[in-house]
Formats: C-alpha cells, structure tokens, sequence
C-alpha cells in the first residue's frame, strides 16, 4: 500500500519535471482517504449465513448494505446507485441465500449482467460464499450463457437451480419463448436481480425495458409476485430509472454508500501537442513504475489506433499492454481479462466495455482520454482504480472537443456536480411493436392486461392486427402472434441489423457492426481498424450483410462525408423559449446517406485525396426538437455581412456537443440538420434529435430544459478562445460536411440576440476580415448543412408546417390490395376475374410440384365481374382462356401465382402470365402470417361454406369423363375465392383457427 502510494507521487513528480513534453496540468487535488461506516448483521440473518460471510472474512457490513438488505427483506422492490467498490453483490445475494434457507430450499433468484465477464465474476463469488456455509444442504447455482450446452440447457429446464445467473440476451432469446419449458423455475422464482441498470439506458435500455415487461407478465400468468433488485452506478434519476425499467412504483432508493476509500489524486491536463502523444507518455511514465494503469477512450478507432502506437514507441512495454473493445470476438476479450487477472498486464486501453464492474484485479491509475460522456460515466471509470482502499491516480487528458473544453475549464463540475439522468424510451414504437409480437408469442396478450392498459397501447396494437402483425380473436379482446419464434427479429443492443466482418484471406468471421455504422466506417475503399490491425475494405454486401476486408499496409485512415434530409412527420408539443422562441417536438424522418470519403495521412492528419461513393440511403424515424429562428435576427444577421448558414450551423454543432451535460448519453447518439429555409416551416430553423431509430428520449429531456440548453451553448462558445471557431466550440469531428461553413461570430450574435445576455470578459476577439465584411464564407448552394448522428396530443390548433412531404424508398404495405379497394369503392366500370383450374395429371404423375407446367389443364373457370359470371374453358381453348384473363384490369385467385400460372405456361410465355394485375390470396396470407392456410380452411370458418372435393378428386373425374362433376367443382372453388375476396373488401380481414383452436382475424387493409 505504502510502496505504489510512494510510486505514485514520484509518477506526479515526473509528469510536472516533464510538463514541457506532457501539458499543463491545470489542476492537482487529492480526494483524502474515507473511513468506512459500518454496520452489524441484521438479526434475521440466518447462523449457517453468518458463519458463511465470517468465513469470507465478512464480519459486519457497510451501513448502506444493512439499509438495502432490511428494504429486501420487508418486501420492497429496491434499487442501489452507490459508487463503485461499495459491495452491492452482498446486498442481494444476503437476503436471497437467507430466505432460501429459511424457506426449505423453496425459493429461486434470476441473476441478470450485462456482460459474461460480470456473470463470471458473479458466480465465482457466489460460489465461494455458499460453499462457506456450515451445511449440507445449499443452494444449487446454475450459469446460463450463449456457451452453455444443449444438454445442460435441458437439464435446467427439467432440474432448474435455486439461482439462475444468465444475462437478458438470454432470457429474451432462450427462456420467455420457452417458458412452457422453463415453467418449473418461473413458478418458483422469487426475486430478479438486474445488475448494472444506468447500461440500460438509450435504445438499449428501451429494449431491456419490454423484455422485463415480458418477464413480468409471464410470471404473472404464473401467479408470482416477484421482487426486483436493481444495482447501478450513481446516476441522477435512479429511481425513475429503475420504474421505467420494470414498470413499479414506490421503489426504494439506496444512494449513499459507505464503503470506505483509500487516497486518491487527480490531475487535469491541457496538452501542448496532441492528447494521443500525451497519453502515450504518460502510460510509459506509470508502467515503468509498475503502476497497473487503465486507459479509456471515446471510440474503437482511437483504442485501436493507441494501441499501434504504443507497440511503435515503447519498446520492451508494448508486451505489458493490450487493446479491450467492443466488436472483438468473445475469446478474444477472455484472453485479455485473464491476464489482467493475473498480473500479467500493467496496462490495458478500453472503451467503455471495462468501464462495468468486472474484476480485473487492482489498478493504480485510470486515465480519460478526453470527457467520458457523462460524470456519471467518467467517475465509473476513475472508480476502477484504487479499490480495496488501495491509493490510486486518476488523470483527465483534454482533447479538441467542447466538452472537453468545458471541463479543463469547469474541473470541479467533474468532481462535484451531481450525475446526470438516465433516459429510455418504452413508449419507442419501433421497439415497441416487435416486442408485443414476442409478447403474443408466448402468452397471447388481453386487451385489459396491465402492459395494454397502463401502457396506453390498445391503439397500436389495433394498428398492428390491421397491417398483419398480431392477429386478433373474434371476440376482439385477445390477440395472437402470426409467426412463430418472432424474437429473432429483435436486436437488444439497437434498432438496426448486424453486419459481418469477414476475413478474405481466410473467410473467417472477425466480428461484426451495425448497419449505420457499417456505411460509415465499412465502406468500399475504407480503412477499418480491427484488435490492432489495420484492414482494407473490398466489399460492403448490403444484401447479405457482410463486410468482406484484406491486409492493408499504406500511411493513412479514411472519413466519411455524408448528407441528411430531415422532414417532419408528427408534432407532438410546442412552447415559447426566451419570449419568442417557438421549440417544437414530434416525430421526425430522417435520411442520411454516405456520398464519400476522405483519404487523410495516419500522422498530421494531411487531406491526401477524396472520392465519391453510391450506397443507398439510411432512412429512419426518430424523434427529435427543432426551433425557428425569428426573421429579424436573420435579417440584421445579413445587415452585418455575416455568414447565417455558417452561424446557424455552428450552434447547431456547439449544442451537440454540450448534450451529455443534460442527460446520460453520448454525443455520437445525437443528431440533427441546420436549415436556411425548411419547406414545413417555411422558416430558418435547426434540429436536434436521437440519432436512434424510434427515438431514446434524449432530444425531449432537452426539450423540456432547452432554455438551460441554449444558455450553456452560449456558454460554451463565447468562453472559447479561438478566434474563429475550433472542436472546443463549434467544430464537429463527425460533420458530414468537415465543418463548412461555420461562422463563430455569427453563431454568438445569433444566440445573444435570443438568450439576451452579454458576452463576457473572457469572450473572444473576432478578427474582422478585409474590407469589413466579417468572418465570412462561400455561400453554400444547399439550404441545409449535414453534420454528425449515428445515427399525444396537438398542443396547439394547426401545426405550423405543411404536410410532409413523401420520401421515395418507403414500401407501401400491401400495396395492390389497399389500391384496388379504392378502385372498387370508385369506379363502377372496373371488371376484375376470379380465377381457377384443375389438371389431367397429378405432381406425382409428373415428377414434382416444380414441374407444374406437365401437368396439363383439364378445365379452367373465370368469375367476370363485368358479366356477374362464371365462364367455363376446356383444354381445347386455353388461347380463348388466357385472352379471356388479359382483358380484365385485374385477377384475384388462390395460389394462382405459385400453381394456376406455371400450368398455363405450357401454353403462352411466361411473362404474358406476369403482366396480369394479379391478387395471389395465398400469397397475401403467407406474407402476413409467415405460412399457408387452405382453402377449405378459410371458406368454413370465414364464410361457413366446404369445399366439394379436392384435385386429385378433379382429376380422377377428369379421367372418368365425368365432366359435370369436374365443372361444377372448379367453379365452386371459384365462387369461394370470389366470396373470401369480397369479404376482405367489406370487413377488411379473414377468419381462421389458429394454433391454440381459437378463432382469429387475418387483417388485408
């Protein structure tokens, strides 16, 4: 203890010798060692339990672990946001193992962590303080992850564990669609621990949301009550949080820790040079003093790039360091957490992946590479050093970033101020819709069950029984799932699909990414870094979704440069800011695409060439603000010869970059378009919004606190002390359109004109350019700039925007159906034909169904709605039968794709076949329901009608010669799809038995 505090002063010492080369260390303040506050064992502790901890060497707890385990213990749903190292395993595992052996072995526990190494740790610790317990009799544990084998998965299933530790992937994707399987342990379970919830948050969050929703309601359906327990970091809104999360009320709130601290240092740094060059050094300074140091970065690419350049300068050290990142494979995350276990490693740089609670043995010294994102985030990640009272170094490296800026500047806003709020977004439609489909899956969902009504949700779900995504009862109060196993259509960790990273060389899967960032950094020509490596991109497989890469060896990276539209679907809320400000907020459309990319040199970052790209557009819908600049600034804007796109544009960067300071995000998840001119509004005005499809509810909690919003982006900007505009400010590193133009002068016109207020002392000079014109820029043709994104009520009479406008791209849902309706309802004139024929030879006759075309026509029968009837043709006219078929505007049949057509192209070409306007039935119910229904299916529980016969019937008559019988039968089949076809028109659905023998609706319109 004495010896790495010593090694850390002389660490301290040595940076401030070596200043020159390092930066200015701004701020240098110690954080004075804390005593713990302890507590005794409650006394309904079991002996056996507490002879167990004492055997750990847990003689007493924490104050805050008595208060959370009596909370437990009465009942209550509860969740703990205390800092790191602050025991919050002791705090749920205590009262679950107690009631276990208070119970007689009766009672069951779901452990839920985000990550395998968590789940790992978990049970290793779990495992040693049950087997300390003086009995024979313990609860048995169980790990359940993607690893586990099928024959230990049944065995689970059928013997299942006192505690289950597994992680939500698992439970959404192997237990809920299973629970008839896994119903001896959900009519047990007692208690659900969700570890580490502030990850939770955003569109994952969202998601995790509804899968708790889900478990909920099968438990219910179980008769169970269960009892959460809920662990986080400290976060601003815990207990908001972890309602929204499980959909309870009343939670109980465990904030104050009282776990003890040992000293700790921090030291912020302005770097002369770069902060990678300075970090670099800094790492050598501290691992040559044996000092195990952690580094975190803001992106995989920069992991990735500091880990080449560690291995380039440090010699004999590069073996002591390694690279930890989301995107590389599981085994590969394994290796490096074991040798961090060991000792093997006195360094490791991480993205946030290390930022949760896994333990990796002790660490000296964390260091940021630039703001965290959050302080919630950045104290997360200074806690990973100095635990076990061990004295640690913390150090902040401030980077070309506004936030970064503001903290250099605001150091103690990082050390004092309270944490940020974390934010979801149940009500995500997009989220929302897939998750009702898993819901009906499992148990078929009621329309007055408690996720219906306190969700406010029977709207949307009416919504999706019309467009075929849930089927309704005929009772209309129940609903059913369509498909089987739905589930696999939802992705936990977004709202988009999953690309594959293939090896060419080898065709090795090396790991993989999502589609919007697969356009933006998986590109044709890109330079993708992967573990260390730099890869080039051969081919982005939009179809297959697959990035195929090879070897790449030349001196530089890419970036791209893209475009946006933004256009306004739904305004939802409107209020005034700052007098006459009018801030909007509602749904949105936003489509980006990804026209090139730049070629810049790995050091300096030199522009060395640029080309062009052709990948389709990303279209999605989010939710977001948006907020009109009033005319009479832009007006005096152009009086003072300064550049409004250039202005507007600049804040619209500045407040992206400062979101992380209102809500728990990060600044990647942000999105948003500057407008000269927006078509809806008619007006100049700037957008912000969730770079996330459906939206995550960042851009409303800005809405509800955009007055504090703009007021700090005002801040920000006039404190900076560029000249004309820098990443402090109002640079963007992931502007689709490389920061032009921004006009720095004009953005803090524009915003003191609106927030009212003065620049300060510290406010920047603005060099005028010649002839007095101001910080001007080339006009930019395009009304809008392009910048970064990862991409119930009216609250007023009209909206103040036209309708928006359509966007090319969207799939109309059952087109033909909808349109033809239309025609129907409209027009008297319109003759469609219903159409069917029977064959002389069976699909055994010929060889198989795919030779239909042998099969050869017996008779084929039309319904001619122009004549109200049937008209009959023998194989002898199949010329007048298809001339017949040409002349009606369009044919309604059943399988008539798939079998009618391909018999009668023994006859006429193919592609005469496929010019007819043709509604398939079938078809239409296979795309809804994801399989086939007969028929004579449809006809009895739709229409109360049987068919006569069936084809191999019709062909034995046709080989009979008993023609009348053959007619009579093709024609009934006729009248029948014409009947099923006339009643979707009027009632918009068909009526069939499901699965579970209940009668549901397939919706058509």
């Amino acid at each position: 203890m004495e010896g790495s505090e010593g090694a850390i002063k002389g660490a301290i010492d040595e940076i401030y010798a070596l200043s020159p080369v390092i930066g200015e260390v701004t701020l240098n303040v110690r954080g004075r060692p804390k005593a713990p506050e302890l507590a005794p064992f409650p006394t309904f502790i079991d002996y056996k339990l507490a002879c167990g901890l004492k055997a750990c060497g847990i003689n007493s707890l924490y104050r805050h672990q008595n208060k959370a385990i009596q909370e437990i213990w009465a009942g209550n749903d509860v969740i703990i946001a205390t800092p790191t190292a602050s025991g919050k395993s002791l705090i749920y595992n205590i009262p679950i193992i107690n009631k276990w052996l208070k119970n007689g072995g009766n009672s069951r526990a779901l452990y839920l962590f985000p990550l395998k190494a968590l789940q790992q740790d978990q049970l290793r610790a779990l495992e040693r303080l049950i087997s300390a317990i003086p009995s024979d009799n313990r609860p048995e544990i169980a790990l359940l992850d993607g690893d586990t084998p099928q024959a230990e998965r049944n065995r689970l299933k059928s013997h299942p564990p006192h505690i289950l530790i597994t992680n939500p992937d698992m439970l959404h994707y192997s237990i809920l669609p299973y629970r008839n399987q896994w119903a001896d342990f959900l009519r047990g379970l007692d208690f659900v621990v969700i570890d580490e919830v502030h990850t939770y948050r955003g569109i994952v969050g969202t998601n995790m949301a509804w899968v708790f929703r889900r478990l909920e309601r099968i438990c219910k359906n179980y008769s169970r009550d269960i009892q959460y327990i809920l662990t986080s970091a400290t976060i601003g809104n815990p207990m908001e949080l972890g309602e929204l999360l499980v959909m309870r009320s009343q939670m109980k709130v465990i904030t104050k820790g009282g776990a003890g601290a040992g000293m700790r240092h921090f030291l912020f740094i302005r770097p002369y040079g770069s902060a990678i060059s300075t970090c670099l050094k800094l790492m050598e300074i501290l691992i040559r003093r044996d000092l195990r140091t952690i580094v975190y970065t803001q992106s995989r690419r920069l992991t990735e790039l500091l880990g080449i350049w560690m291995a380039q300068s440090s010699g004999d050290l590069k073996r002591y360091v390694e690279i930890y990142r989301a995107g590389l494979l599981p085994e590969e995350r394994r290796a490096v957490e074991k040798k961090m276990m060991k000792g093997e490693l006195l360094g490791v740089i991480s993205t946030s992946a290390l930022e949760l609670g896994i333990d990796i043995g002790g660490l000296d010294c964390s260091i940021l590479m630039g703001f965290a994102g959050s302080i919630m985030a950045s104290r997360q990640r200074w806690g990973r050093a100095g635990r076990r009272k061990r004295p640690s170094l913390h150090i902040f490296i401030a980077g070309d970033d506004a936030l970064d800026n503001f903290i250099l500047k605001n150091p103690r806003h990082l050390l004092r101020s309270p944490p940020e709020p974390a934010v979801l977004n149940p009500k995500n439609l997009i989220v929302l819709k897939k998750h009702l489909k898993c819901a009906a899956f499992e148990h078929e969902i009621s329309s007055n069950e408690a996720i219906v009504t306190q969700m406010g949700i029977s709207s949307v779900i009416k919504d999706m029984v019309k467009k075929g995504d849930l089927l309704e009862a005929s009772d209309a109060l129940t609903y059913f799932c369509p498909r089987g196993y739905p589930h696999r259509d939802v992705d936990l960790r977004g709202a988009g699909e999953k690309y594959k990273i293939i090896y060419k060389a080898t065709m090795q899967y090396i790991g993989e990414i999502d589609e919007m960032m697969a356009f933006k950094e998986c590109h044709p020509g890109a330079v993708y870094l992967h573990a260390g490596k730099r890869y080039f991109v051969k081919e982005l497989d939009i179809a297959k979704k697959k990035v195929i890469v090879e070897d790449f060896y030349d001196n530089y990276f890419t970036r791209p440069v893209s475009s946006k539209e933004t256009s306004i679907i739904e305004h939802i809320e409107t209020k005034l800011a700052f007098d006459n400000i009018m801030v909007a907020f509602g749904r949105l459309m936003v489509k980006e695409e990804v026209t090139g990319f730049e070629k810049r040199q790995m050091s300096g970052q030199k522009l060395i060439g640029k080309e062009t790209l052709d990948l389709p557009p990303i279209m999605f819908e989010t939710e977001g603000l948006w907020f009109i600049i009033p005319s009479h600034i832009k007006k005096e804007v152009e009086k003072r010869n300064l550049h409004f796109m250039g202005g507007i544009h600049a804040i619209e960067h500045a407040m992206i970059g400062i979101m992380p300071l209102l809500v728990l995000t990060d600044r990647r998840d942000i999105g948003g378009i500057s407008h000269v001119f927006h078509p809806q509004l008619n007006k100049s005005a700037i957008f912000i919004y969730d770079g996330i499809q459906g939206g995550a509810g960042f851009a409303f909690t800005s809405f509800k606190r955009f007055t504090q919003h703009l007021e700090k982006t005002f801040d920000v900007i006039s404190q900076c002390s560029c000249d004309t505009g820098c990443p402090a400010c109002v640079h963007s590193p992931k502007c689709g359109s490389g920061n032009r133009p921004i006009d720095k002068e004009c953005a803090l016109f524009i915003l003191r004109e609106i927030v009212k207020k003065k620049i300060s002392v510290r406010s920047v000079r603005l060099r005028k350019k010649k002839g007095g014109k101001g910080n001007m820029h080339k006009d930019n043709k395009d009304n809008s700039v392009n910048f970064e994104g990862n991409a119930d009520k009216n609250a007023g009479s009209e909206p103040p925007y036209k309708k928006a406008p359509d966007i090319s791209g969207i799939k109309k849902r059952h087109y033909r159906l909808k349109e033809l309706k239309g025609m129907i309802d409209n027009f008297d004139e319109v003759r469609y034909g219903v159409f069917d024929l029977e064959t002389q030879c069976s699909a055994q006759d010929v060889g198989g169904w795919h030779k239909a075309h042998k099969m050869r026509m017996s008779c084929g029968v039309i319904y001619d709605s122009s004549k109200d009837d049937f008209f009959t043709y023998m194989e002898g006219d199949a010329d007048g039968l298809i001339e017949h078929l040409l002349s009606l505007d369009f044919i309604v049949g059943f399988n008539i794709k798939g079998f009618d057509y391909k018999v009668l192209s023994a006859y006429t070409d193919m592609e005469t076949l496929r010019s007819i306007i043709t509604i398939d039935l079938l078809e239409e119910i296979k795309e809804r329901l994801g399989y086939r229904l007969s028929l004579d299916h449809l006809a009895s529980h739709t229409l109360g009608a049987k068919k006569a016969g069936n084809g191999l019937l019709a062909i034995k008559w046709w080989r009979e010669k008993q023609l009348d019988k053959l007619i009579s039968y093709c024609k009934e089949d006729v009248r029948i799809t014409r009947d099923l076809f006339l009643y979707i028109l009027k009632n918009d659905f068909l009526i069939f038995k499901n699965r579970n023998k209940g009668l549901v609706k397939v919706y058509f319109m």
